[in-house]
């Protein structure tokens, strides 16, 4: 290099030509930087390739979890609550979790109904009622229904009381015999009501035809109001309502009929699809981001170079855990505990196979031990199942102090790092470059004055020389 430099020198001096410093000065910058960038820009697009196959990793991992999850969730794998008879009682999930609990033994002794009162029939909806006010009284309050002539008559006064969102709704009823006035409260024994007659001598005698004072009075009641009885496990239970949600966890138990002496089970039908079918999605899944992370960690042939994250230790812990999730005890008791034990087994590349036959086997041996095993009703630490068992790997890796986060942030930090010293050369390089700058203006000016020198040297010699002939 510095033999090539000088006669770049030698070439650019010339005999008396002058210093093109501009080209010199690029060309010395051009040396020193020129190794340095490419040693650092190698580092950094390195790095960036294990950026992005580290963030690919966490997002395959994440994607293989809630896919396993969600797979698990789902009705054709867990099963539907159902009832054995409808017709008393049907069931339904609420969102959020799976039922527990289940089976149970309901019997509906009572159904809940709203208080319900009826008028006298008139000949139409349009005769009058009698002027004055009304005072409607529920469990929210005390309402006052004004009767005068814009409204003298039955549809108006089921407008006035509807008008007082008390929560109990007026009808007027017409059929052959003539129209009538119904009034129909809320479901529940503390949704009664009464309607009385304001006690002055301005109101009209008419309106005590539309009176009850929770016993008697000239409406007729028609049904009282009442709460819904069942008896859940042996256990007596009251409700306003004829939906019941909050008896078992997240199931909705609807009461459709009374009948009294009746059990109905509820319990949790046949899934739709196999444990089979459900195993194999998981082993597919499982070999999809095996065989992704296998990739990224392959070491160097012939052929192949390796791959982006090989050697990195985060990522060989990551194929650790996962590897391990065949032997991990997913349940404490009986005759299957863990994933070998019902046929999945690893191959030498750290893939899964299934034994579908020995899963059968374990299967028609004990259904309900196989099921809770994979997918249990609650996840407990006796009980882990696959899912759970799945998140804790995810949740132990990602952490914040996690091998897969900490890696990240390594790398993040070595992108930063690159940025900079990226930066810093830049600085340099044009400190370089104005230091050259000043050192080869100032020899092209000494250069210039030697030149001037020697060109009046040899104009005296010459003259010398021509004086002597």
């Amino acid at each position: 290099m510095t033999s090539s430099i000088g006669s770049t020198i030698i070439s650019a001096l010339g005999t008396g030509s002058g210093i093109n410093t501009t080209s010199l000065v690029s060309s010395l910058v051009s040396a020193v930087r020129d190794p340095k960038e490419t040693l650092i820009t190698g580092k950094q697009t390195l790095n960036n390739t294990r950026i992005s196959a580290m963030a690919s990793a966490i997002s395959s991992l994440d994607t293989f979890s809630s896919t396993l999850t969600s797979i698990l969730q789902d009705t054709a794998y867990s099963g539907q609550p159902a009832s054995s008879d409808t017709s008393i009682a049907s069931v339904s999930t609420l969102t959020g979790g799976t039922p527990t609990g289940l089976p149970a033994q309901i019997e509906v002794k009572q159904l809940a109904q709203a208080q319900v009162l009826k008028s006298t029939t008139l000949a139409s909806a349009t005769e009058a009622v009698g002027q004055g006010t009304l005072t409607l009284t529920t469990a929210s309050g005390s309402y006052t229904i004004a009767i005068d002539s814009s409204n003298d008559n039955l549809s108006g006064m089921a407008q006035g009381i509807n008008a007082t969102n008390s929560g109990v709704t007026a009808t007027v009823m017409t059929d052959a015999s003539g129209s009538r006035l119904v009034l129909k409260g809320q479901t529940g024994a503390d949704n009664g009501f009464t309607l009385t007659k304001e006690a002055t001598d301005t109101a009209d005698a008419n309106l005590e035809r539309f009176t009850f004072d929770g016993t008697s009075g000239a409406m007729t009641q028609t049904q009282s109001a009442q709460n819904a009885v069942i008896v859940l496990d042996g256990v007596e239970m009251e409700y306003a309502d004829n939906v019941v949600k909050d008896a078992i966890p997240f199931l909705r138990i609807d009461l459709n009929k009374a009948a009294p002496g009746t059990t109905v089970t509820l319990a949790t039908n046949e899934p739709t699809s196999t444990i089979t079918d459900l195993l194999n999605d998981f082993v597919t899944a499982y070999n999809t981001l095996r065989s992704a992370l296998n990739d990224a960690t392959a070491g160097a042939t012939s052929t192949t170079d390796a791959g982006a994250l090989a050697g990195d230790s985060s990522i060989r812990q990551m194929k650790t855990m996962l590897s391990k999730l065949t032997t991990t005890q997913l349940a404490t008791s009986g005759t299957y505990k863990t994933l070998s034990d019902i046929g999945i087994s690893t191959n030498n590349d750290g893939t899964l196979s299934l034994d579908s036959d020995r899963l059968a086997a374990a299967f028609d041996a004990d259904p309900t031990g196989v099921t809770q095993l994979i997918n249990p009703t609650t996840s407990t630490t006796d009980t882990l199942g696959l899912a759970a068992a799945v998140e804790n790997i995810k949740t132990s890796l990602e952490a914040d102090n996690g091998v897969l986060s900490l890696a990240q942030d390594r790398y993040e930090a070595l992108a930063e790092d690159y940025a900079d010293q990226l930066e810093k050369l830049d600085r340099d390089m044009v400190d370089y470059q104005t230091r050259l700058s000043a050192i080869y203006s100032a020899l092209d000016s000494r250069l210039t004055a030697f030149k001037a020198t020697q060109s009046y040297l040899e104009q005296q010699i010459s003259a010398w020389n021509n004086s002597d002939n």
